[in-house]
């Protein structure tokens, strides 16, 4: 319950702060209304969570949270509207809802893709950001290069190329890593510098807890993709199996995925030891993110 009232607390903030930074004009309104509705279906928003929650553990002040923690919703928003084009997973549902370029059209779901990873570092680079210069730069750089050919785009390149080609569990490992993996550990550096840390031990077990939960989101969507239905998913339901994915239940069977997933999710706690009691929150998240339903 007490992580229930956190995520709703966060998701409220990042929620007002990306409606105040889109609210500008536009000489073409119809891209603010893809952008908006990219922004605001309805997302989970794990990332900017981590942003404030790694903020929180090191003890940092909330506000230098806001900037970062909407940069990355920007990046992971327009990467989903990009993921779901005919031209990549060819997806017409998003969490219960028609996806951009079939509630809009393909163009403009790719412009704005375009504009939401472009309006990301104008967040993180705005001169209204309370954040000092030099750790602009440092955010800027850490969540260029997970959102790049070095992390997502790299991991969604992987994935297209080797549809319907047996891959081995490293590489479906380091395909996710990049996937997916690399989002959820820019969110934790992110927080991390917006906190002002600079111990490379904190840093360091921070990262090795996002390795765990970044890898169980991904076993945990695999196998929901089996076991889950359309209704509770918000998307097609086999979706994976349809396109002959390479997943982890294909790989080790529905039950090694499981213990594969437990696993993962003991990794992350133990790398929270260190925090004691401070890491709550992120345990709790853990927990959420392996025994969710969708």
């Amino acid at each position: 319950m007490a992580l229930q009232i956190v995520i709703k607390a966060y998701h409220h903030r990042v929620d007002e702060q990306l409606k105040t930074s889109l609210a500008h004009t536009s000489i073409e309104p119809l891209l603010q209304d893809a952008m908006r509705y990219a922004l605001f279906n309805g997302g989970k928003r794990v990332r900017p969570l981590l942003v404030y929650l790694v903020n929180q553990l090191l003890n940092g002040d909330v506000n230098q949270a806001d900037t970062p923690a909407c940069a990355i919703e920007c990046v992971h928003s327009y990467s989903l509207v990009h993921d779901d084009l005919p031209a990549m997973d060819d997806d017409e549902l998003r969490r219960g809802k028609p996806t951009c370029h079939i509630a809009f059209d393909e163009a403009t779901a790719i412009l704005a893709g375009d504009a939401l990873q472009c309006f990301a570092f104008e967040i993180l680079s705005s001169v209204n950001s309370k954040t000092n210069d030099s750790t602009k730069l440092k955010m800027i750089s850490a969540l260029a290069k997970a959102s790049g050919d070095r992390g997502m785009v790299a991991g969604q390149a992987f994935d297209l190329r080797h549809v319907d080609k047996p891959l081995s569990l490293e590489q479906l490992k380091h395909m996710h890593a990049h996937k997916t993996g690399a989002l959820i550990n820019a969110s934790i550096e992110l927080g991390y510098l917006s906190a002002e840390c600079e111990d490379a031990a904190i840093k360091s077990a921070l990262f090795a807890y996002g390795d765990a939960i970044g890898l169980a989101f991904q076993v945990k969507d695999d196998i929901l993709d089996i076991e889950g239905d359309t209704l509770t998913l918000g998307k097609p339901q086999g979706s994976d199996l349809e396109q002959n994915k390479p997943t982890y239940p294909a790989l080790l069977g529905m039950e090694g995925a499981k213990a594969k997933l437990d696993n993962l999710h003991k990794a992350a706690l133990d790398a929270l030891m260190p925090f004691g009691e401070q890491g709550k929150m992120l345990r709790e998240l853990a927990d959420y993110i392996v025994h969710r339903s969708y």
